[in-house]
């Protein structure tokens, strides 16, 4: 039997997992100076649903997980206005970009930690996260996050080539 909570964390697993997958595609578009709108939309709005979501969990205090999404709103914002309001022009390319990867980064680092928590051979790791299993984890996405949007800030003009979702 499926409680109401049940169905709201599957829904939020479920716009995490979209939105990270489409993320993914995004920023590879980025590193060849591609646009998709289709895609681009899909990455955005399920990552702010996904933050948004995020806050519906009933807890008794301010969590990490509330401060990771308040960032990944900020940036979210950040990324929408530089892409729907400022059309990428001049220093709003960087700007989207660089608001982008850190809204698709904080997507992973929340994914790293939830397969942490709920996988038994990860959780064995690295029970109370902070083990090195764990730190050696975050730390790989960290710098590959770093190294990607470097490269994604250098490659993507804001004249990319726009193409479909296919």
């Amino acid at each position: 039997m499926f409680t109401a909570l049940k169905i709201f964390t599957f829904v939020h697993v479920v716009l995490s997992l979209v939105g990270i997958a489409a993320g993914f595609v995004v920023l590879a578009r980025m590193l060849k100076n591609r646009q998709s709108p289709e895609w681009t939309k899909l990455f955005l709005w399920t990552t702010v649903l996904t933050s948004v979501t995020g806050f519906g969990f009933p807890v008794d205090r301010f969590l990490p997980s509330h401060a990771i999404g308040i960032l990944s709103l900020v940036a979210l914002a950040a990324a929408i206005y530089a892409l729907s309001a400022r059309h990428l022009a001049g220093r709003w390319r960087k700007v989207y970009v660089v608001n982008a990867v850190i809204a698709l980064y904080f997507n992973v680092f929340v994914l790293i930690v939830q397969l942490f928590l709920k996988v038994p051979p990860l959780h064995a790791l690295a029970p109370s996260q902070s083990e090195p299993p764990f730190a050696i984890a975050q730390g790989a996405a960290l710098l590959a996050f770093i190294v990607l949007g470097t490269l994604a800030t250098l490659r993507f003009r804001g004249q990319a080539v726009v193409e479909n979702a296919a």
